[in-house]
């Protein structure tokens, strides 16, 4: 069902064997017990996403920008990644959901026509939200050696970094996290102060430029994730085994569960209909995943239209550099 759905945790965690594997639901059960709305207004953003799709389809669709920072909170210097690793994982990004990636045609020939450019963007902040410069990038050096899905790393006051007003950006912590977990991510609709993804610090990189948490260093964990920000769920629907799970998509095929490595085509779990397991949204190895579908391209959409759950992220600044104002005239941050 939606609701056990929208309950479901999005955290992966890397194992000692060369593939993710499922970690808790430690994050979205904390933000359950500490919000009795929430499971209502996910059932309403889910209402509000399906009433859209279903009133606009094929529409044609703005490129949505969203301005990010990034919180890197490190207690040795191998965790403080570069300002430079941090532009390649926005490089990656961006390639990824304009499905313009460099791996892009490695996708199995039957679903290279379902491929989609989701028309969302990312850039690092260039406007804090005191309306001065910045480079999007922040740093802490804590004494906390490992954080954990409990949401510490977001807080200052447990060793992490505050977030940027959530209707204006896009918060990005990394740092060094426990339990062998990639990274974790919090759907539309739950607490502004906590809003975001968090990463461990070696999966940040691209391509091009990876980071040292082989097989995940490619920047999939971020496209993943960010998927999850963006109102996607996993393309199974975390129901193992049994076929009967949705991820509310309908041009993903059903499949019985998460699928790992990167499986040879084609790979059938349900049907004889193979896997889509080169979807960002599965639990493949980096290398592995290159595309998302039409139909989570649509789920993304109704976030960023009046009343959608980050239609504020429109009218965010934080792309506009500081000198761009409009006839010198000072432009306010929305906030949320």
């Amino acid at each position: 069902s939606i609701a056990t759905l929208a309950l479901t945790a999005n955290v992966f965690a890397q194992s000692t064997t060369p593939h993710r594997v499922c970690g808790t639901m430690e994050h979205l059960q904390m933000q359950k017990q500490n919000d009795p709305g929430l499971e209502t207004r996910m059932q309403n953003i889910e209402q509000f996403t399906q009433d859209y799709i279903a009133t606009h389809p094929n529409q044609e669709r703005a490129v949505i920008t969203i301005p990010v920072v990034f919180h890197i909170v490190y207690n040795t210097a191998a965790q403080n990644i570069s300002d430079a690793q941090c532009q390649y994982q926005i490089d990656q990004l961006n390639q990824d959901y304009a499905h313009i990636n460099s791996d892009a045609n490695n996708a199995p020939s039957a679903f290279l026509p379902l491929a989609a450019n989701c028309n969302v963007q990312f850039c690092l902040a260039v406007r804090d939200p005191n309306g001065n410069t910045t480079t999007g990038i922040e740093r802490r050096s804590t004494t906390t050696t490992s954080f954990s899905t409990n949401d510490n790393i977001k807080h200052y006051s447990t060793g992490g970094m505050d977030a940027w007003p959530a209707g204006s950006y896009l918060n990005i912590w990394t740092g060094n996290l426990s339990g062998g977990v990639l990274g974790y991510a919090q759907f539309p609709g739950l607490a502004p102060a906590t809003d975001g993804v968090v990463f461990l610090y070696s999966s940040i990189g691209s391509i091009a430029h990876p980071g040292t948490a082989s097989p995940y260093n490619l920047g999939r964990t971020a496209t993943h994730e960010v998927g999850h920000w963006l109102n996607l769920y996993h393309i199974w629907g975390d129901d193992s085994g049994a076929c009967t799970g949705s991820d509310l998509v309908n041009d993903t095929p059903n499949q019985g569960a998460e699928n790992y490595g990167c499986p040879t085509y084609p790979h059938s779990s349900c049907s004889n209909v193979s896997d889509m397991y080169n979807n960002y949204m599965d639990y493949t190895d980096d290398g592995c995943m290159n595309m998302f579908t039409a139909g989570q391209a649509a789920r993304m959409a109704p976030l960023f239209v009046s009343g959608g759950a980050r239609y504020s992220m429109v009218s965010s600044q934080g792309c506009v550099p500081v000198t761009g104002g409009s006839c010198g005239t000072p432009v306010s941050l929305s906030s949320s």
